[in-house]
């Protein structure tokens, strides 16, 4: 079995299993109030160190918010706004930002949109890295049902730190290092996918993203 049928299958076994969060929009809308000073208004940030919200689906966004808040996700600002938040607020602050609608991205001029296409259409056969449009779709879009988040429109500066704190658990586990990493992706897909992508690769798909809608 080839790795695209194994994502394949983990993605319907994921749409079966996972169960999609419910939350109240009105009530997260209020709760939301102390989020847009990173994440702009209706979740559109506009500084592109902190991620577009607006239009995330909402069980990604609770899975996120909790993992912050039990340490599973580490980041100094959000465990600090996640601390005082309940189980049923951050359900509501995850159903506000995923019925809004995410601006419009583009990738920086000059960006090497045809290595990033390649990677995220083809994937890296050479080294087994798998297509992101596997789990993430021909326009980045996601599987809401299966976990796997929206990347369309997402920021590119942010893609890419993502991305290469996925990788740094690879570089970690090698070298024994023990620099800032992220590890909460499902069964390590994402470290995965990061671990043979070089910085360049990296930024490139990163800009792709940022322009797919």
């Amino acid at each position: 079995m080839n790795k695209l049928t194994l994502v394949f299958s983990a993605v319907l076994a994921l749409v079966s299993t996972h169960t999609l969060a419910v939350g109240d929009v009105a009530l997260g809308q209020a709760k939301a109030a102390t989020c847009i000073g990173c994440h702009g208004v209706n979740g559109n940030s506009m500084i592109p160190n902190f991620p577009k919200l607006a239009g995330q689906s909402e069980a990604y966004l609770l899975k996120q918010l909790r993992e912050f808040k039990n340490h599973d996700r580490t980041d100094a600002t959000m465990a600090g706004m996640v601390a005082p938040l309940t189980d049923a607020d951050m359900k509501n602050i995850s159903a506000y930002y995923a019925a809004q609608a995410v601006t419009p991205g583009t990738p920086k001029p000059g960006a090497n949109i045809a290595l990033g296409e390649k990677i995220y259409r083809g994937g890296k056969k050479d080294t087994g890295v798998t297509a992101c449009i596997a789990c993430h779709g021909p326009q980045g879009k996601g599987v809401p049902a299966a976990g796997f988040p929206v990347l369309s429109s997402q920021h590119a500066v942010y893609v890419a730190k993502q991305l290469k704190l996925f990788r740094q658990d690879s570089i970690n586990a090698q070298t024994g290092a023990n620099e800032p990493s992220r590890a909460n992706d499902y069964e390590g897909m994402m470290i995965n996918f990061t671990k043979s992508l070089t910085n360049e690769e990296i930024d490139a798909v990163s800009e792709y993203i940022a322009g797919l809608h």
